[in-house]
């Protein structure tokens, strides 16, 4: 059964459709990196509250900014945007059609439409996930004006090359018409991912009409939020995994069974009533998100480094390994979990519990490969704070030491068994570089100032990490990773 508004009353027995009026619903907000997070999540949430007869005036409309987005852009309005969401879980799969989003804006050089779309009045909320290293910040947390996408915006402010610069540009058309302003929504995995989109949309505006800037840094709002779902990418297992649904749908969406979103109530324009379809609001988001990104988001990273280098496939497969489970474990309990502080109704020992259970799901097919993904940003976001941390604490060095050590290793491009590691980084060809240098002198791993800042220079960290990353070379992964355990 092709998807669409047509076929929705024909969908199989047992799949969960919109059973709102889908042609009445108005656009609030437009969603920018409309990927598969967004659609399991965000979106999710609102069809939640639509199916409860709520939120019919905040329906979305999906924006892209780079050319390779209008593949995804014509994949959903061919099937009028609608979403098969497949949930995995070991004990039973399950699938819901929902329909928040009602359109994708036209892609277009010079970002036109999407100005035009967000200068709207209707539009009260713009929300983005374009990755963690998309905010255009630099290793000490500045905004990086220098970054050509940058200059070009500030240099062509009514034809921007970003969605920073196309939102600035619908914002300066809001004021001048009078419209007002609206909330800008970071759903990334930052730690006060509100705050560092209010940096560069503020800072990129003061290069190019600093009044505008004033105006928006007083009238716009830019909630910090916690956001939490794993979802894979799709490929064609997934696309199968529709079809033996009755349900054929050219970019389905996985994840798991499991969702929060932890939101400052700080919305300029109004909001829907998120918290009526299960997110919490709170004033204390920090500790949320310090907890999730550090036991999550970082333990990610401890698990995909390694994982790539000795040929594990998927994250669950990683907590299949002994030794890699192992390690994640040690990890979690002697390096991270002593610098994360309790939220209501769960302790740190709990939540990195609840991560390992999350992280063993056998029907989650989360690569390596993709939690790999653009490290110098996830580990300069995710594992280098908590080390910072624990230098500061004088606590043991040695577990973060060596998950840098093994994705320096990584970075080389090869694994144990001999294949390739295609470039899995906006900068993989300088960490290769790096790694590579780095196989006779450790230190040139650790001089990647943009990177690791001036944490190379502490004399502990360095020794750690030209300690693990000569045994990782010397002895493999493996032999390694058991040395550690055995201490």
């Amino acid at each position: 059964m092709k998807l669409s508004n047509a076929t929705l009353a024909d969908l199989p027995e047992g799949i969960a459709r919109p059973t709102y009026d889908r042609t009445a619903l108005t656009p609030g907000i437009v969603h920018i990196g409309l990927g598969n997070f967004h659609r399991a999540h965000q979106a999710w949430y609102l069809h939640r509250l639509m199916q409860a007869g709520q939120a019919q005036d905040w329906a979305i409309l999906g924006a892209g900014v780079r050319p390779y987005d209008a593949a995804m852009r014509d994949r959903l309005r061919a099937q009028d945007c609608l979403t098969t969401l497949i949930e995995l879980d070991p004990a039973g799969t399950s699938a819901e059609v929902t329909g928040a989003m009602i359109d994708y804006i036209e892609i277009a050089e010079g970002n036109g439409p999407l100005i035009a779309a967000m200068s709207d009045a209707q539009i009260r909320i713009v929300a983005l996930t374009v990755t963690e290293g998309g905010y255009y910040v630099t290793a000490s947390g500045a905004f990086d004006a220098d970054h050509d996408d940058i200059r070009h915006d500030v240099a062509h402010p009514d034809t921007p090359r970003t969605a920073f610069g196309a939102i600035i540009a619908a914002l300066r058309a809001r004021r001048a018409a009078g419209t007002g302003p609206f909330t800008l929504q970071s759903c990334d995995n930052l730690q006060g991912n509100g705050d560092i989109l209010r940096q560069t949309i503020v800072g990129l505006a003061r290069h190019v009409d600093p009044e505008l800037a004033d105006w928006i840094d007083t009238n716009c709002t830019f909630p910090n939020s916690m956001v939490d779902c794993i979802v894979p990418a799709t490929g064609p297992k997934e696309i199968e995994a529709a079809q033996a649904l009755g349900i054929e749908d050219a970019a389905p969406v996985t994840h798991e069974n499991f969702r929060q979103w932890v939101i400052e109530d700080a919305f300029c324009a109004g909001r829907p009533a998120w918290e009526d379809a299960g997110a919490t609001f709170t004033d204390d988001v920090h500790s949320y998100e310090t907890m999730k990104i550090r036991i999550l988001n970082a333990g990610h990273q401890v698990l995909a480094n390694a994982g790539e280098v000795l040929s594990l496939p998927t994250i669950a497969s990683c907590m299949q390994d002994d030794d890699v489970s192992a390690f994640f474990a040690k990890v979690e309990a002697e390096c991270i979990v002593p610098y994360v502080h309790a939220v209501p109704n769960m302790d740190p020992q709990d939540y990195a519990k609840l991560i390992a259970r999350r992280f063993s799901n056998p029907m989650i097919h989360d690569t390596t490969r993709r939690v790999a993904f653009d490290g110098s940003s996830r580990h300069v976001g995710f594992v280098l704070p908590i080390l910072r941390d624990a230098i500061a604490a004088g606590g043991t060095l040695d577990g973060l030491a060596l998950v840098e050590a093994l994705w320096a290793r990584m970075c080389i491009g090869q694994r144990e068994d001999g294949t390739d590691i295609e470039p899995n980084d906006p900068v993989w060809s300088d960490l290769t570089e790096a790694a590579m240098q780095a196989k006779d002198d450790p230190s040139k791993w650790l001089a990647q100032r943009h990177v690791y800042d001036d944490l190379g220079d502490n004399a502990a960290f360095a020794q750690a990490f030209e300690h693990w990353l000569t045994a990782l070379w010397r002895d493999g992964a493996r032999a390694t990773l058991r040395a550690y355990l055995s201490r």
